[in-house]
């Protein structure tokens, strides 16, 4: 294996991971949002975490937020909740910051 193709392997590699982290990060933002979203529906016990994988799954709709906006602006004007876009959106920001510093203590 030349220099070359072992700098190319591990940008590949490397690449790889942080694309994993990323997809993990995500999902763990779309869980932490279905959590506190469910606890602003007035869901409780495994209702919670069910609702929270309905939040994950709506992700794999379209590249982007879009596609979990759209779910849980429809589930917050089904209950009848004050809740804007905008606020999703900064819990979404918010979640992710979060979702990100689990998974780093999780990797150290």
């Amino acid at each position: 294996m030349t220099t070359f193709d072992g700098r190319e392997k591990a940008f590949e590699d490397k690449f790889a991971h942080d694309e994993s982290m990323m997809f993990k990060a995500r999902a763990r933002r779309n869980r932490l949002l279905g959590e506190w979203l469910a606890s602003e529906m007035g869901l409780s016990g495994d209702d919670v975490a069910t609702y929270a994988k309905e939040v994950v799954k709506s992700d794999l709709e379209e590249d982007g937020d879009e596609d979990v906006i759209r779910k849980v602006m429809a589930d917050i004007e089904g209950k009848g909740l004050d809740i804007s876009r905008h606020r999703i959106e900064k819990h979404l920001e918010e979640m992710m910051d979060e979702a990100r510093r689990q998974i780093m203590a999780e990797v150290k």
